[in-house]
């Protein structure tokens, strides 16, 4: 049997012996902990046993000062507050933390969201009459405004003053206002740069609570910092790792009946939720609303205080959800298709591709899928109105961002990072587009990025997997991006009996090594049943799947790869 990706194994790290004796922990546990680049004491002990009391403290944040006085004295005038945010989990959630806590401390707060469709992302100018009409006399961006520079000089010319909230990249300039609360700008001087936009809210609300002197419980602001950390892709290491986990164990005891509405109709039960639940379930069905122009949805879902309303909303967020789901299907099948019929992957290193028929609130999601199919980077466009709406997906090792910035004359705007971007540009602005891009991309895409690789953390025996390394591995839970799932490969491993396929899709047989037996569960490889014959002495590449039952812990192996053992 041939492996389908370029096994990268970790050498043993003279480093991991010393942590392993320091905190009495197995080899491998601390060979995953310095891989991730945890190799003290110190930090390997926060990352396991992390509390709320090892979080920062916010003032160190730059501008917190500054946003905390001067939503102080609108608090005591009574003066209206306008919390603008954006249309994603993260952006969505973080209005709601901060409305909920600023009405908690007595403030006159409302909120507004621009439609995806219409307005598309970040406080614009055209925004600006509309917020003054709702009278507001502060403006509290969320996760967004980092390059509202014109607006904020608009607004100030108009009299309304603008904190900003944000954790994305800033453009040359930031804006002037009355402070910038972004832990990635430089001047910021906060020890933790990964915070999602729900983060840095959660780091606003702790500071004003400590102002004001109020003892105040921040579950509900876990919670949804949890979820809008995890659904965000933020990198769970640092304080991000402690809101995700604190949040996760706080939400089998929810009380406001929206948060308790989505969890029932995302079929969660009186099971432990875990990070997976809150990035493929729970995450989704908020997600759907933004996407296809219904944020209020989602909202209305977390203000109301009636079970019966509540039970209408989830309903109609879950409908939004089949109904993006459905639309992203049908968007797939098309871009698969042009590809094949065109051979796009084989004349190009980066696929773009365009059509007006394609729905700009969900290209962003069929590009990460295409990305993985293909495997290369990708950018989706739709097409209304004469312009190009775009959504990029990159592969490791290649930052999509820079790519785009070398595109930035033809660029009506842009944004995102090295892994994810969104663009806009004039339709007529993309033929010479895709032409300098491909040629960036023939220069800057090796052949060595494009090889499927599989990273894996170390070789593990399965005599090793017992109730003691089994209790430190659940330690290092959640897993998600900064903190993946780790691989282990076991060499030799005898398959016992046939494979047996599951709802025409999967397989699961048992392979046993040195005296123990694992059943191991491999996802979407039916079609290799033939492979995994009884009697084959395979190498097997995977991760672990812990789970409790009746409080005895039970593991199976999900199987990422495996190749035939060469004696």
């Amino acid at each position: 049997m041939k492996a389908n990706y370029l096994w990268q194994i970790r050498p043993e790290n003279p480093e991991a012996w010393i942590l392993a004796q320091e905190l009495n922990l197995p080899n491998e546990i601390a060979a995953i902990l310095v891989n991730r680049g945890i190799k003290s004491g110190e930090e390997a002990s926060t990352f396991l046993y992390g509390q709320l009391i090892d979080l920062h403290n916010p003032f160190l944040m730059g501008g917190m000062k500054e946003a905390v006085n001067r939503i102080g004295r609108a608090l005591d005038r009574k003066e209206k507050i306008v919390i603008f945010g954006d249309y994603d989990v993260d952006g969505m959630l973080s209005v709601v933390m901060l409305v909920k806590a600023l009405r908690s401390l007595g403030g006159d707060v409302d909120y507004f969201i621009p439609d995806r469709m219409k307005d598309g992302y970040g406080l614009k100018i055209h925004h600006l009459p509309h917020i003054l009409e709702m009278k507001a006399n502060l403006l509290i961006s969320v996760d967004c405004g980092i390059k509202a520079v014109d607006f904020v000089e608009e607004a100030k010319r108009n009299g309304l003053e603008v904190i900003i909230t944000d954790h994305h990249h800033p453009g040359e300039d930031l804006p002037r206002a009355v402070a910038v609360l972004n832990p990635v700008v430089k001047s910021s001087g906060y020890p933790d740069k990964d915070l999602a936009g729900v983060g840095v809210v959660f780091k606003l609300i702790q500071a004003l609570f400590l102002d004001r002197g109020v003892s105040q419980d921040l579950t509900l602001f876990l919670k949804l910092a949890s979820i809008g950390t995890v659904a965000d892709v933020a990198r769970l290491q640092g304080e991000n790792r402690i809101l995700v986990r604190q949040g996760l164990g706080r939400l089998n005891e929810v009380k406001t009946p929206g948060l308790k509405s989505l969890l029932a109709i995302s079929g969660i039960g009186s099971r432990d939720i875990n990070e997976v639940d809150l990035g493929f379930r729970v995450g989704p069905r908020i997600n759907a609303a933004g996407r296809l122009g219904e944020t209020e949805l989602a909202l209305k879902l977390f203000f109301s205080d009636s079970e019966e309303e509540c039970a209408e909303l989830v309903k109609k967020l879950n409908e939004l959800n089949n109904t993006r789901q459905r639309i992203e299907e049908k968007i797939l099948k098309e871009v698969v298709q042009k590809i094949k019929s065109r051979k796009l992957d084989e004349r190009y290193r980066l696929l773009v591709l365009g059509s007006e028929n394609w729905h700009r609130g969900v290209i962003g999601i069929v590009a990460s899928k295409v990305r993985e199919l293909f495997y290369r980077p990708v950018i989706l466009f739709a097409y209304e109105n004469g312009q190009a709406f775009g959504s990029g997906r990159s592969l490791p090792d290649l930052s999509l961002i820079d790519l785009i910035d070398k595109c930035s004359s033809l660029l009506v705007n842009f944004g995102g990072h090295e892994q994810a971007i969104g663009c806009t540009l004039n339709q007529s602005d993309l033929l010479p587009f895709k032409e300098r891009i491909n040629s960036l991309a023939a220069e800057k895409i090796t052949d060595d990025i494009l090889q499927k690789k599989l990273l894996i953390d170390g070789r593990l025996n399965f005599s090793a997997i017992s109730p003691s390394f089994l209790e430190f591995y659940t330690r290092l839970l959640p897993f998600g991006a900064g903190n993946k799932r780790p691989i282990f490969v076991t060499a030799e491993v005898d398959v016992l009996g046939e494979p047996v396929i599951l709802k025409n899709r999967h397989l699961k047989f048992w392979a046993r090594q040195g005296g123990r037996v694992f059943e191991v569960l491999a996802w979407d490889r039916a079609g290799q049943r033939t492979e995994f014959k009884r009697g084959e002495k395979l190498d097997l590449a995977y991760s672990l799947q812990v789970s409790d039952y009746r409080g005895k812990k039970q593991v199976h192996l999900n199987l990422e790869d495996a190749r035939t053992h060469q004696m």
